[in-house]
């Protein structure tokens, strides 16, 4: 467990490096588009850098305001609060931080920087729908992301696809419908600039899905691990095993939940994503492994 720990770490600054390059050089794309010569590379290096920079302090609470998370300080939140206590008393962890959010769609998803920075957001739909040991399975499972430093990673993945994606659409809406690169195409020079722009155009057009593989790069295998981490925690598999079977069969979507943050939550709040069995192209893109397979692997502890 702990040898996986120092792993997580290791991986989430290879990839906010990752991430901090690819979106250099789309604004490196975007600055030749407008031409904007020498101050391409200056400017690249400033924007990855504020990204990721941003990304690290903030991203959580991006994540919680796309998700229109609220704080869960009313006593009906009570008896979530004493499970949340307990769990984190049980693990060595300090109480992350409580919301809930207003969606019929039962779900869950844990966020921050470490433990000592963290939150856990539960939708009203999941507070309904779950008795007492099967809320405690969820709870376990979002505190194990938490402790194995999944959230960071998760967090960061989050702001930087959106980032990616933002940039290279307004990029591209603007270039195509009125935006022009100055310089001219009647030399050489001006035939070495067209090749550069349409090689900026292809790149723009390609760097949402490199970020969204990179996204995915993250193993399926953090779900599991945060499942056997959850069940070790409450000592009770069933609880869990009760849960995912009600998200299984539950076909409610989360409102608030952009494709970006899909990996956070405990199962994917997409649409396309609720018929559980999937297509072979949504198995291999998705963020989650398949309910039936993390119900199984759960039946064998």
């Amino acid at each position: 467990m702990y040898e996986q720990i120092a792993r997580n770490k290791r991986v989430t600054f290879l990839l906010i490096f990752g991430f901090a390059v690819l979106i250099a050089l789309v604004t490196a794309a975007v600055a030749v588009l407008f031409d904007a010569g020498a101050y391409a590379v200056p400017i690249a290096v400033i924007v990855a850098i504020a990204m990721a920079w941003g990304s690290y302090w903030w991203s959580d609470k991006v994540a919680l305001s796309v998700a229109r998370a609220r704080p869960a300080d009313g006593p009906e939140f009570q008896r979530l609060h004493n499970l949340v206590e307990g769990l984190c008393i049980a693990a060595g962890l300090p109480k992350p931080r409580v919301y809930y959010i207003v969606d019929p769609a039962p779900n869950a998803f844990a966020t921050g920087r470490n433990p000592k920075h963290a939150a856990i957001a539960v939708t009203t739909g999941l507070l309904e729908r779950m008795n007492r040991v099967e809320l405690e399975g969820v709870l376990a499972h979002e505190l194990a992301h938490i402790k194995n430093y999944d959230i960071l990673l998760q967090t960061i993945a989050v702001t930087a696809v959106g980032s990616v994606v933002l940039i290279s659409d307004f990029a591209l809406r603007f270039m195509f419908f009125g935006g022009r690169r100055r310089g001219s195409n009647n030399d050489a020079g001006g035939i070495v600039g067209l090749i550069i722009m349409l090689v900026a155009v292809v790149f723009l057009i390609f760097a949402p899905i490199a970020a969204k593989i990179m996204q995915m790069s993250m193993s399926r295998r953090r779900e599991y691990l945060a499942d056997a981490s959850g069940v070790l925690l409450t000592r009770y598999p069933p609880g869990l095993i009760s849960a995912l079977e009600k998200l299984r069969d539950d076909k409610a979507v989360v409102n608030h939940a952009p494709r970006a943050t899909e990996q956070m939550w405990i199962e994917s709040p997409l649409n396309e994503k609720k018929d559980h069995r999937g297509s072979w192209l949504d198995r291999a893109f998705s963020t989650h492994p398949p309910l039936e397979d993390r119900i199984a692997a759960l039946k064998e502890m």
